[in-house]
């Protein structure tokens, strides 16, 4: 485990915890008591913890390796593990910059290492049950979709969340992420034609008391608050993205997709629900999530651990790992775009 934050005690060391095949032998963190707490919790009795990131790469006993540091570190991180021998699950966003992607899809190839991206709402109920009805065909041809991520104050104020030279942005590259990467997963479609952007920093110049983690400090506050985009598709396809930490709306929805297909719709705002005409009259169907079943069986709807069964069962038995790599990549690259659009204030296309 490299990074031992918030991220990693609260998601992916938990999860591993309830995986019999993985044992967590290895730890770092720039704060070493960090490093050592990790380890008397979830590591194995003879587990270790390292000063410097280059000595646990060089760790024979280290086979796979997850990244939870701040975004600026993931591509040099992962690269880095990956030219190891190592394989990589590396925390959302998949890099600070598309070119940082780019360089670990490359890295990965050539070195045949396994790296997956941490999208965890893959792993929902919903998200599964969905997805398997949009690759079944039973919403058509999705040529209309709406990534939502939208909070009302909801700015994580701790670590390096509002800085934009370790981030790269705030709530787009956050939360909107997580948002896109749903959306696309459920299209099946990674060819982006045109990207137009927004982003706005307004609530973010001022201070909030009804902020969920307390007030923040303006002055601190360097990346955007809200960012908007209207996405084209090579197919013709129209994505429409939204993202927020803080915005005045009650129109609240997080990792969450709207789709538009020509037999059918679907939604996952109140409840998942699909809609569209039968026998002459329009119809609303609301899926119940008492539990489901994946293609080996039942599994738990814990998204955290369903993503960590995945990710492991997929190197121990030499699989693609649900979340490739170059969907990930596609992911970045929109949301660079995104980004460069709202600086230049026009269009941004894609070769």
């Amino acid at each position: 485990m490299i990074g031992c934050g918030g991220i990693a005690m609260g998601k992916h060391l938990p999860a591993l915890a309830k995986i019999p095949e993985a044992q967590v032998v290895a730890f770092f963190d720039v704060a070493p008591d960090r490093a050592q707490e990790a380890k008397e919790k979830y590591g194995t009795p003879d587990a270790r913890t390292y000063s410097e990131v280059g000595e646990l790469l060089n760790d024979p006993d280290v086979h796979v390796v997850h990244v939870c540091t701040p975004n600026d570190t993931h591509a040099e991180i992962s690269i880095a593990a990956l030219e190891a021998g190592k394989h990589v699950m590396c925390e959302k966003p998949m890099a600070k910059t598309a070119e940082g992607a780019r360089k670990m899809v490359e890295t990965a190839e050539r070195t045949g290492r396994k790296l997956s991206i941490a999208y965890q709402n893959r792993h929902r109920a919903d998200s599964l049950w969905l997805h398997k009805a949009c690759r079944a065909g039973e919403l058509g041809e999705i040529y209309l979709a709406k990534a939502h991520a939208i909070r009302r104050r909801a700015v994580p104020t701790w670590g390096a969340f509002l800085d934009v030279e370790k981030q790269g942005g705030g709530a787009l590259i956050d939360i909107g992420t997580h948002a896109l990467d749903l959306t696309l997963w459920m299209m099946d479609n990674y060819e982006p034609k045109t990207v137009l952007g927004t982003s706005y920093r307004k609530l973010g110049e001022q201070g909030s008391e009804a902020n969920m983690w307390g007030s923040w400090d303006p002055a601190k506050f360097t990346v955007e608050d809200s960012a908007f985009a209207m996405i084209t598709m090579k197919n013709g396809a129209t994505v429409w993205l939204e993202s927020s930490w803080a915005l005045n709306t009650l129109d609240v929805d997080e990792a969450k997709v709207s789709l538009s297909g020509t037999k059918a719709g679907a939604d996952m705002k109140k409840g998942l629900r699909i809609n569209g005409e039968e026998h002459g009259m329009l119809y609303t169907r609301e899926i119940q999530m008492t539990g489901y079943a994946d293609w080996g069986g039942s599994v738990p709807n814990d998204p955290a651990e369903n993503e960590a069964r995945a990710w492991i069962n997929a190197i121990l038995n030499d699989q693609e790992p649900v979340v490739t790599a170059k969907q990930a990549m596609v992911v970045q690259e929109i949301l660079e775009a995104v980004y460069e659009s709202a600086k230049k204030g026009q269009a941004i296309s894609f070769s």
